[in-house]
């Protein structure tokens, strides 16, 4: 029996409704696709972080969202991205994109905060931009972050 790796480039798109199940079902998801993939050891990482942007977007938006993971060729790696209808693009993310960099300090007494620190700290890479009114109603703001696999496993 021939044995067909998987392409280094697919991409899923899932619509979430404003729901407090959204974060579950999103990390679902990324733990269904990954190991498909030849991704298995990115899977923890990847479940961690693309909750902590789905809760984002419920928290902090009233409208639905939108979970998209790609895989990446090179390097080789997945990129997750999160749309949601709020355009406010909260700190870290409000910079340029990014890399991987100091944790930022949040007060102890805070109830918020934590998470979209956690994810500038194990992605490789991380942004966030707008998204203005365009002909299909689309706006708010789309985060995004980026994990890569060891050079060995490409």
């Amino acid at each position: 029996m021939e044995t067909v790796s998987p392409p280094h480039t697919w991409s899923y798109a899932l619509h979430l409704p404003h729901d407090p199940r959204a974060p579950r079902i999103a990390r679902m998801t990324s733990r269904a696709v990954l190991p498909a993939y030849g991704m298995a050891e990115l899977v923890d990482v990847a479940e961690l972080l693309t909750s902590e942007l789905v809760t984002n977007a419920y928290r902090h938006s009233e409208g639905p969202a939108a979970l998209r993971l790609r895989g990446t060729a090179a390097p080789y790696g997945l990129r997750v991205s999160v749309w949601d209808t709020n355009p406010h693009i909260p700190a870290p993310f409000d910079k340029p994109p990014g890399r991987r960099g100091p944790l930022r300090s949040v007060p102890q007494e805070a109830d918020g905060g934590r998470g979209l620190g956690l994810v500038a700290w194990w992605a490789q890479a991380w942004g966030g931009y707008p998204l203005g009114d365009d002909l299909f109603g689309r706006c708010g703001k789309l985060l995004w972050f980026e994990l890569r696999l060891p050079d060995a496993a490409a």
